[in-house]
């Protein structure tokens, strides 16, 4: 929702912020239809390769905290946000619990988000 390019570049500001977050490299932005809820705007998806010294659940804390200092606010299940961030990989991680599964439990089903990953690999 709202100016999506400049909520990107805000995310990844924040996320680098804390100097706990580097950003190595970026992929392209994809401007793609939702899925699931299909009743909504165009999503501009990206990925990025970052280099951190947190842990899985520590990151995903730490990009939650990104999420809520931008003001991200959940409605509906996948519908409209201003941002989302999430973790695809992490290492050779496996792991799954309420919060967190990696790999990323819905990636390989999602071209928004192949397309980015594989630009970063």
């Amino acid at each position: 929702m709202g100016d999506r390019v400049a909520m990107i570049e805000q995310a990844c500001k924040e996320m680098e912020a804390s100097g706990k977050i580097k950003i190595l490299r970026t992929s392209s932005l994809w401007e793609t239809k939702a899925m699931y809820v299909v009743d909504q705007d165009m999503f501009v998806n990206g990925a990025c390769e970052i280099e951190t010294t947190l842990g899985p659940m520590h990151l995903l804390d730490e990009l939650q905290a990104v999420e809520n200092r931008m003001g991200r606010v959940k409605v509906i299940d996948k519908g409209p946000r201003n941002i989302d961030l999430d973790i695809l990989l992490y290492e050779d991680v496996t792991m799954k619990n309420e919060r967190l599964q990696l790999p990323h439990a819905l990636m390989l089903e999602r071209e928004f988000v192949l397309r980015p990953l594989c630009e970063c690999v």
